[in-house]
């Protein structure tokens, strides 16, 4: 499916009007694509540590601290994926 959005863009680029379609696409699929992986890495990680909280309840504080840690670096990227794809 990315093969056929960029084959499509490199055919319209002669036209400026389509061209500035497909890159519109294309910058809308980069924040998508990244607000995608921040969700999932936020979930993956609230998951974890609520499993190793129920392993370790005493351990609580440690996992909560790295695990906000972890959900602002996956927020970050995802952050930074939709600026970048906004140009």
């Amino acid at each position: 499916m990315i093969i056929e959005l960029v084959s499509m863009a490199q055919a319209t680029a002669g036209h400026a009007a389509d061209a500035v379609a497909a890159t519109a696409a294309s910058q809308g699929m980069t924040g998508a694509i990244g607000g995608a992986g921040a969700a999932l890495g936020v979930g993956l990680i609230g998951s974890k540590a609520v499993e190793a909280v129920g392993r370790n309840p005493g351990a609580f504080g440690n996992i909560l601290t790295l695990g906000i840690i972890g959900m602002a670096l996956a927020e970050g990227l995802g952050i930074i994926a939709y600026l970048g794809g906004i140009k």
